[in-house]
C-alpha cells in the first residue's frame, strides 16, 4: 500500500490552543486537595460513582472539581472525540498513517450483526474464524484432537511477543480459575533462548500443542522461538509429527504451510486488529481451549457490553469517558506522568503489564494526526504490581516521594478461593490506601497520637494522590472482557482528544528494523561501518566477553 501525501491542514484542532485548555490550566492550580473535596461535599463519593458492564467507577478521591470535569467534556467534544468515536465503530479509517479501520469493536459484535466495512462483512468473516477456533478447542479439550503418537495433548505453549503474548497470557492468568485444570499452559515471548527452554523443559514433546502467534508469520522473535521449538519436537518425534503439534495464529499461508503447518489449522485475524487488541480474535486460541467457547463467549460479551456503553452512555456518565478524561486531566493540569495499576486481585497479576503496551504503545506519541509536532504531554507512564505485594515495595514512594503518581485500585468483591478471612484484609488493605493516598496523613494528626515533633515530620503523608477504586462482584470471563474493554476506550479517548493517532506503532518498527541490521553484523553477514561507532564498541566488547 502506497499512500499520498498527508493532508497539511489539522484533521482536528490543537487542543491547546482553546480557550478551554486555557480555562483548565488556571482551574488545576485552584482545586482544592482532594481531602478538603471530600469533606466540604458530602455527597461527593455518591455523585462520583458510576456503573456500567458489572464494573462500577469510584472516582470521588480525584483531584477534579465539577466544573472542571464539565470542561473536559466540553474540550473532548470540541476536539471531536464523540465524532471520532462513531468513525472508529463505523469502520471508517481512522488510522491515517496506515490507512486502515480500526474494529477491534467488532471481534465481540454478537452472532447476526452485519458490519460492512470496504464491501466486506467484517462480523460474519470474524464469526467464521470464531466457530473454526471453537471446534478446533472443542477438540483439544475433548482429547479427539491427538498429537503424532496418538496420545492425548495436555500443554499447550503459546508463542508469540508484544500483543500476541502479553493479552493470552494475562487472560490465562486472570481466568485460571475457570480453566481446565488437567492442561498446562505456558507462553514463551523473550527471544533469550532461557524462555524457550524453560518452558518446555518439564513437557512431554507427544502431549504438547503450540500455538505460534505472528500476523505476518516473519516477527524476528516470534519465529526464532518457533524454529526452536520445533526443532525441540522434531528431535523427538520426527518432522512428520509438526502437523499434529503445532498451529498458526497468522495471515500469510504460504509461511505457515513452508514451517510444515496445514492451512486448515491456520487462523487469521486482520490488518484493522492492531496487536495489543487481539486477545479476543485468534490470538486468543490459548484463551479459548482454556476457558472453553462458553467462557470465551461470555468474555466478549463482556467486551461487547462495555463497547456498547461507551458508544452511547452520555459522557458525564461513560465510564471509559470519565476514565480518559481524568488520565488527561492528571498529565497535562496536573502534572503527573505516571499512572500506577493496583489490581487486588493475584489472578491479575499480569494485568499492569497488559495495560503497559496499551497504553504506552498506543498513546507514547509526539506529533499529532497532521504531522506537526505536539505542544503537551502525551501517554502517561503506566505500571504497577498487585496488592499487597505492592505495598511493600514502591508504595513507599507513592506516599511520600516527591513525584505524585495516579493510581488505579481494582477491587474484586467475591473471593473465587475463600481462606478465613483473607479476602475480607484483602479489601480493607485496598481502601486503606486509597485512603492514605488521598486523605494523607497531616503533622497535627501525627503528634495528636503521642509522637515527637522530632520524629513527626517523618511520619507525614502528604496525601492528594489522584486515586480511582475501580470494583466489580467478580472476576470472571464477562467482567475480564469489559474491564479491558474499559481501558481500550480510555486510551482511546486520550488519543482523540490529543488529536493522535493511538492505531500505529512506528517507534517499535524501528526497533525491529535496526536490530536486524546488527544482527547482520554480529553474524559476519554485512560491513561494521553500516552501524554506529558506540555500536560496534559494544559488539566488540560483549563478543570479548563471550569468548572468554
Amino acid at each position: 500500500m502506497t499512500l499520498g501525501p498527508m493532508t497539511p491542514e489539522p484533521v482536528c484542532p490543537d487542543p491547546a490552543a482553546s480557550p478551554i485548555w486555557a480555562k483548565l490550566t488556571a482551574a488545576a492550580g485552584a482545586v482544592p486537595d482532594i481531602r478538603a473535596l471530600l469533606d466540604t461535599d458530602p455527597d461527593r463519593p455518591v455523585r462520583s460513582t458510576v456503573s456500567a458492564a458489572g464494573i462500577t467507577l469510584d472516582f470521588s478521591r480525584q483531584r477534579i472539581n465539577p466544573d472542571s470535569l464539565t470542561a473536559l467534556i466540553e474540550l473532548a467534544d470540541q476536539q471531536g472525540v464523540f465524532v471520532r468515536r462513531a468513525a472508529m465503530f463505523a469502520g471508517e479509517h481512522i488510522n491515517l498513517t496506515e490507512d486502515r479501520a480500526v474494529l477491534h469493536t467488532a471481534l465481540r459484535l454478537p452472532r447476526g450483526t452485519a458490519l460492512v466495512v470496504d464491501g466486506v462483512d467484517v462480523a460474519a468473516e470474524v464469526h467464521e474464524v470464531l466457530d473454526r477456533m471453537g471446534s478446533f478447542a472443542k477438540a483439544v479439550r475433548a482429547g479427539s484432537w491427538r498429537g503424532a503418537t496418538g496420545k492425548r495433548i495436555n500443554a499447550v505453549v503459546n508463542i508469540g511477543i508484544g500483543g500476541s503474548d502479553l493479552g493470552p497470557a494475562m487472560a490465562y492468568a486472570a481466568l485460571r480459575d475457570f480453566s481446565k485444570r488437567d492442561m498446562t499452559f505456558r507462553f514463551v515471548s523473550n527471544v533469550d533462548p532461557t524462555d524457550l527452554s524453560e518452558g518446555v523443559r518439564d513437557l512431554d514433546p507427544a502431549r504438547t500443542l503450540f500455538i505460534i502467534a505472528s500476523k505476518t508469520f516473519s516477527t524476528v522473535e516470534t519465529m526464532s522461538n518457533g524454529r526452536a521449538a520445533r526443532n525441540w519436537l522434531v528431535a523427538a518425534l520426527g518432522e512428520k509429527a509438526v502437523c499434529k503439534h503445532f498451529v498458526a495464529v497468522s495471515s500469510n499461508s504460504e509461511l505457515v504451510t513452508a514451517f510444515g503447518i496445514d492451512r486448515a489449522n491456520m487462523f487469521g485475524f486482520w490488518d484493522w486488529v492492531g496487536g495489543r487488541y487481539s486477545m479476543d480474535a485468534a490470538i486468543g486460541l490459548s484463551t479459548l481451549i482454556a476457558i472453553g467457547p462458553k467462557g470465551f463467549a461470555s468474555m466478549l460479551a463482556g467486551f461487547h457490553a462495555m463497547d456498547r456503553h461507551f458508544e452511547s452512555a452520555p459522557a458525564n456518565r461513560n465510564l471509559p469517558v470519565l476514565m480518559g478524561l481524568l488520565a488527561v486531566w492528571n498529565r497535562n493540569f496536573l502534572n503527573i506522568s505516571t499512572n500506577a495499576v493496583l489490581p487486588y486481585s493475584q489472578y491479575l497479576s499480569r494485568f499492569p503489564a497488559y495495560l503497559q503496551q496499551l497504553t504506552m504503545e498506543s498513546n507514547g506519541k509526539r506529533v499529532r494526526l497532521d504531522g506537526s509536532p505536539v505542544t503537551y504531554q502525551t501517554g502517561a507512564i503506566v505500571w504497577g504490581e498487585p496488592g499487597t505485594n505492592g505495598q511493600h515495595s514502591f508504595y513507599q514512594l507513592i506516599h511520600q516521594g516527591t513525584s505524585p503518581v495516579a493510581c488505579d485500585i481494582i477491587v474484586i468483591a467475591q473471593a473465587d478461593n475463600p481462606l478465613g478471612d483473607q479476602q475480607n484484609m484483602l479489601i480493607a488493605n485496598a481502601l486503606a490506601q486509597a485512603a492514605v493516598l488521598a486523605r494523607g496523613r497531616t503533622l497535627d494528626e501525627v503528634t495528636a497520637d503521642g509522637t515527637s515533633l522530632t520524629l513527626a515530620p517523618h511520619k507525614v503523608m502528604p496525601g492528594n494522590r489522584p486515586t480511582s477504586v475501580i470494583s466489580t462482584a467478580r472476576l470472571d470471563p464477562f467482567t475480564l472482557g469489559a474491564l479491558i474493554a474499559l481501558y481500550e476506550h480510555s486510551v482511546f479517548v486520550q488519543g482523540a482528544l490529543w488529536g493522535i493517532n493511538s492505531f500505529d506503532q512506528w517507534g517499535v518498527e524501528l526497533g525491529k528494523k535496526v536490530a536486524l541490521g546488527i544482527l547482520s553484523v554480529i553474524d559476519g553477514q554485512a560491513e561494521p561501518s553500516t552501524v554506529d561507532s558506540a555500536t560496534m564498541h559494544s559488539i566488540a566488547v560483549i563478543t570479548e566477553q563471550f569468548s572468554t
